[in-house]
């Protein structure tokens, strides 16, 4: 992982959004097509990869998002110290990637993730995406990729009204502006 250094360094809250990054958390790129792929996977994190579409799996303190038929982010629920996330990559990177049955990215420093919460989380989506939500803000641990104000972005929605927003690190802070106007307007 490389020196972390955000573009974003506050939380913002407005009448009825609260918008946030989580700072460094765990992110890795896991890619496989065959059932030992999945098992590997399955064993060293106790958590089985999704196979349904824009669906998510987890546990108390990591999720993996389904993001095509052979590719999925896994991405920790808190900061990690150095140490476990080192422990936990090395351990993915022998039994998939050495094992020639997938690979495995660690893409920590490529994705920032903004929280926002609140009653109009959806119409702060709607305003700037073509992503229909009315099926999406109703189904908790579903995913969706998306473009938001022409930036693509990957949305966990992980319960009611709070989800996780994934942007590459490059356009992060151009989000996080249009954000937070949008969210002013609200």
């Amino acid at each position: 992982m490389l020196n972390y250094n955000s573009p974003i360094s506050d939380t913002k809250k407005y009448s009825e959004i609260e918008i946030s990054e989580i700072e460094p958390i765990f992110k890795l790129n896991l890619r496989g097509k065959n059932r030992d792929f999945t098992t590997k996977v399955g064993k060293s994190l106790s958590i089985i990869p999704p196979t349904d579409a824009n669906t998510s799996s987890g546990n108390e303190n990591l999720n993996i998002l389904w993001l095509s038929p052979d590719e999925w982010m896994l991405y920790s629920n808190n900061k990690i110290n150095l140490i476990e996330v080192n422990n936990l990559e090395n351990n993915l990177f022998n039994e998939i990637s050495k094992a020639k049955i997938g690979s495995v990215t660690n893409i920590t420093d490529h994705w920032i993730m903004i929280n926002i919460k609140g009653d109009k989380v959806f119409e702060l989506l709607s305003s700037g995406s073509p992503f229909n939500f009315n099926k999406f803000k109703d189904s908790k641990g579903v995913v969706a990729q998306t473009l938001l104000n022409h930036i693509d972005v990957i949305i966990h929605n992980k319960n009611i009204n709070d989800l996780n927003l994934f942007v590459r690190r490059s356009f992060s802070n151009h989000l996080w502006s249009w954000i937070n106007d949008c969210a002013s307007r609200l």
